[in-house]
């Protein structure tokens, strides 16, 4: 099996009974590269990842994970990995500084912990208790905590559920400073906007399977998709005979030109021509969300029960 990328799975599956949590999926990632992994609940996420950690067993398939196999090679894997969990249990009444040196004490090659607080933007909060961490802060102290052993690859799973809009793009501020130390970043989310801010690639999961592999740009081909032009008519005004949409009941008309660049000319010199306003037009192409929703269905899948705890 090739191993020469951060992450290289094929033929991989795993089942609970009768119910397919992962139906066969093929996926590489690169070293250095920000990765996202995007689906909905029971899709298989977390049940990918955890095999790719090394703390469920797979039924079939090879996974090579920083050129070793994490089910059978987990004691190897480990110190070169961190994890970020949805929810972590730290020593509320330890300080930051204080619980990073902890953690570093478990690995043989710790990053230097005020480093690590610089990375994650804590610097003003060194020598803060947790206890007195807002929960952004917290969150980013989890990543101090996952950097402590100086991983290579590290697993984001769900970093962001729960945040408000500013605590939001702290953490990626965060995540984009990880990017810059070479880190490779294996990332799960449900926020459109999150992958598309930070992933190079993404990759969709429905019902245990990969549907689309891609760049955000690209994705289930985004950037080839025909835009629409999207504006509303003043009241009484007849559209120009090149738009053959029918207007809807508030006025606006929507068309998907083969050319968009001369529709754009046409209405444009239509509405000059008759003296109207078009301060409403815009144009419209497929976002990450309506791809994601596309290949997905929109539908969220069961959950998969857990095998006991890590």
């Amino acid at each position: 099996m090739d191993k020469s990328a951060a992450v290289v799975i094929s033929g991989l599956t795993k089942s609970y009974g009768p119910v397919v949590a992962v139906a066969g999926i093929d996926l590489r990632i690169e070293h250095g590269e920000v990765f996202a992994l995007l689906g909905p609940n029971g899709a298989g996420k977390t049940t990918i990842v955890e095999i790719l950690e090394g703390y469920r067993r797979r039924d079939a398939g090879e996974v090579a994970v920083l050129g070793l196999d994490p089910g059978h090679q987990r004691a190897k894997l480990k110190p070169r990995i961190g994890i970020v969990l949805q929810s972590t249990g730290v020593d509320r009444y330890l300080t930051v500084a204080e619980t990073i040196a902890m953690y570093s004490s478990y690995y043989p090659h710790p990053r230097p912990v005020d480093e690590i607080i610089e990375v994650v933007g804590l610097t003003g909060k060194r020598n803060s208790r947790v206890v007195r961490l807002s929960g952004g802060q917290q969150r980013r102290l989890d990543v101090a905590i996952a950097l402590a052993g100086d991983p290579d690859l590290l697993f984001l799973d769900e970093p962001t559920t729960g945040f408000d809009p500013s605590a939001r793009h702290e953490a990626w501020r965060v995540v984009t400073n990880l990017s810059a130390l070479g880190k490779t970043v294996l990332l799960t989310t449900h926020y459109m906007d999150e992958a598309q801010y930070l992933a190079d690639r993404v990759a969709v999961i429905a019902a245990g399977r990969i549907v689309a592999d891609g760049t955000p740009a690209t994705l289930a081909g985004r950037d080839t998709a025909r835009a629409r032009l999207r504006f509303r008519l003043p009241d009484g005004a007849t559209p120009p005979e090149e738009v053959t949409a029918e207007p809807t009941a508030d006025g606006w008309v929507e068309i998907a030109p083969e050319n968009l660049t001369a529709a754009l000319h046409r209405l444009t010199g239509w509405a000059i021509e008759h003296g109207f306003d078009l301060d409403d037009i815009q144009v419209l192409r497929p976002s990450l969300e309506d791809v994601y929703l596309q290949l997905t269905g929109g539908k969220v899948e069961a959950a998969v029960p857990m095998e006991g705890g890590r």
